[in-house]
């Protein structure tokens, strides 16, 4: 109920220049993204505890924990190490999906922006264009080298990024066989169009 949002949190707050997650609260594209998450599509998956209710938990997240200014985080600590944390954070949210018989896979439309996130920060230049160091991960150039000739502004082709998204150590499925990778590029393209790109795709999905 928590990490996820954090990675959303650190994915979306390195592109966008942020500096501390709590700043990115107050940001309202950034809001609706982690609601999204946590209730939409993480909720319905979550196996209640019985010590704390999972919503209540959320609500605690969203309202407290993550606004809390005195909290030192920063997306950019956040964001190490992102490759070892999206599939315990996401995949199983996905296989949970898979195994459902009331659940749709299809029915994620925020988890797929996040991975489609990473990929976009996987090129180290925010949304303004400018460089950033990407925060370690033993397998960032591993990951890289998939994005290592797609530029701003030029249409990426997908096809080349395959391998990665086929990569269930990272994602903890096989997005192609999930029926979520056509759908990951989709939103790739769209935020690798130019300069406010990351900023235009984030707003157009969270409010849809």
């Amino acid at each position: 109920c928590l990490n996820p949002l954090h990675t959303a949190l650190a994915v979306y707050g390195c592109l966008l220049g942020f500096q501390k997650i709590s700043a990115e609260m107050q940001d309202g594209d950034l809001l609706k993204l982690v609601e999204s998450i946590g209730y939409k599509e993480g909720l319905p998956v979550v196996t209640d505890p019985g010590i704390i209710k999972p919503r209540d938990f959320i609500d605690t997240v969203r309202t407290v924990r993550i606004p809390n200014p005195f909290m030192p985080d920063t997306p950019q600590r956040i964001a190490t190490d992102t490759s070892q944390k999206l599939p315990i954070r996401f995949g199983e949210t996905i296989k949970a999906y898979l195994a459902s018989e009331k659940l749709n896979v299809q029915d994620l439309k925020l988890i797929p922006l996040v991975f489609a996130g990473w990929l976009r920060y996987l090129m180290a230049e925010d949304d303004e264009g400018k460089p950033f160091e990407p925060s370690p991960d033993p397998l960032l150039e591993t990951a890289q080298a998939y994005v290592a000739d797609m530029k701003l502004g030029e249409k990426p082709d997908c096809a080349k990024l395959e391998g990665l998204l086929r990569n269930k150590t990272i994602f903890g499925v096989d997005l192609y066989e999930a029926g979520l990778a056509d759908k990951v590029c989709a939103y790739f393209e769209e935020l690798t169009a130019g300069v406010g790109a990351v900023r235009a795709t984030l707003h157009k999905y969270v409010t849809e």
